[in-house]
């Protein structure tokens, strides 16, 4: 009888920032001959659709506090328990080499029972700051890779900067030649994730009427707004006299990245990673309300690196703005510098150095040396403690 290829679990939460890392270690998994099995959610389920077909999604019962009545509250570690018993049974039946996880709720009945079955088990986080399961986990796994550096850790927790993975789509346009800004027609892209955001729209148009003129008529701008914002924010800018497309949803970002002389942006962690692996100047405002603030964490890196500039939301008004757009755009030699900035801090092998840590583990080997992470690497992950 022939002998079964190892089996990889990957556990992810239903939001699109835990499930597209996890489809690229699925991708590169199944292309070195792995069977790979997804635990999930509903809500996780419905981001599938770009998974490989040979992937095995299981949905596994699991709940949060953050959502529903009281009754539905003290429903939750019931629900839990039950898909952490549901989880071991399936591992028993069918034992995981390495089990993964991406973060969410969804991720705690499988590294429950990766923990209880004694299963080498790994979290990715994809912010700068753990989220609460990751938080949880963080000093009951074998291994934590980061896709921000620095990551803040609990004491005692050492990290592997590993990068977040991008999509193919993003790798394709890595490092694209940067065209400095200058005398003709300047591309600008205006996104807030993949609802946009309401602050940019009131902000942005009234900022570029603060810019020379001569700098305005060169202005091309892409800006992603809330549907329900998109005919205001088309009026804002014809009567500031700037050509803009306004859009809910761009389906060809990685293309206007590349093709743009700025990009503002907020700092969710796969913005920063694609504006990285692109390489382009950029103005970054983080979500104030994300959990633990942890947009600026994202956004320091390529602050550090010199390839952005931050603009906290209480600070951001549409003349510092302005200001701000005004010194990348007039500074051809300046915006060239943030571009090579933004690709210094890029890491375009963050899969495969996730693929490095799975195999490592399965085979009993240290996951840090599999990363290849040196004294320097070690002497950051210090400072990223807390």
């Amino acid at each position: 009888m022939a002998t079964k290829p190892p089996l990889l679990l990957i556990a992810a939460g239903g939001t699109g920032g835990h499930m597209f890392p996890a489809q690229a270690l699925a991708e590169a998994m199944v292309r070195k001959g792995w069977r790979v099995r997804l635990s999930t959610d509903a809500r996780g389920a419905r981001y599938t659709g770009g998974f490989p077909h040979v992937v095995e999604v299981r949905e596994v019962p699991s709940a949060t506090f953050a959502r529903g009545g009281k009754l539905a509250k003290l429903m939750v570690p019931f629900r839990i328990a039950g898909g952490v018993l549901k989880a071991a049974a399936e591992m028993l039946a069918d034992r995981p080499k390495v089990v993964v996880g991406f973060g969410g709720y969804p991720t705690i009945p499988a590294l429950s029972a990766a923990w209880i079955l004694r299963v080498p088990r790994m979290i990715h986080e994809q912010n700068g700051i753990l989220g609460r399961v990751n938080e949880i986990f963080a000093r009951h796994v074998d291994a934590v890779a980061c896709g921000t550096w620095p990551t803040r850790l609990p004491k005692g927790v050492e990290g592997v900067h590993t990068g977040n993975p991008v999509r193919g789509a993003v790798l394709e346009r890595a490092g694209a030649a940067y065209i400095s800004p200058g005398d003709y027609p300047m591309s600008v892209v205006v996104i807030g994730g993949s609802q946009g955001a309401r602050i940019l729209s009131d902000v942005l148009p009234e900022a570029v009427s603060y810019l020379p003129e001569p700098l305005q008529a060169n202005l091309r701008i892409a800006h992603q707004a809330r549907e329900e914002d998109v005919e205001r924010v088309i009026a804002a800018y014809h009567a500031a006299g700037v050509r803009a497309e306004v859009k809910p949803f761009f389906q060809d970002v990685p293309r206007r990245f590349s093709e743009a002389q700025l990009i503002i942006s907020r700092s969710g962690a796969s913005s920063v990673a694609d504006i990285s692996i692109i390489g382009r100047p950029s103005i970054l405002i983080p979500f104030a309300a994300a959990a633990g603030d942890h947009q600026t964490a994202n956004a320091r890196g390529l602050v550090e690196a010199q390839a952005a500039i931050l603009i906290p939301e209480r600070a951001l008004d549409p003349e510092a703005l302005a200001g701000q757009m005004a010194a990348i755009l007039t500074q051809p030699k300046a915006a060239e510098m943030m571009a090579r900035g933004a690709l210094g801090y890029a890491r375009p092998d963050a899969t495969a150095r996730l693929v490095e840590m799975v195999e490592g583990l399965a085979t009993g080997a240290d996951p840090k040396a599999a990363s290849g992470v040196g004294p320097a690497a070690a002497d950051t992950n210090k400072k990223a403690k807390q």
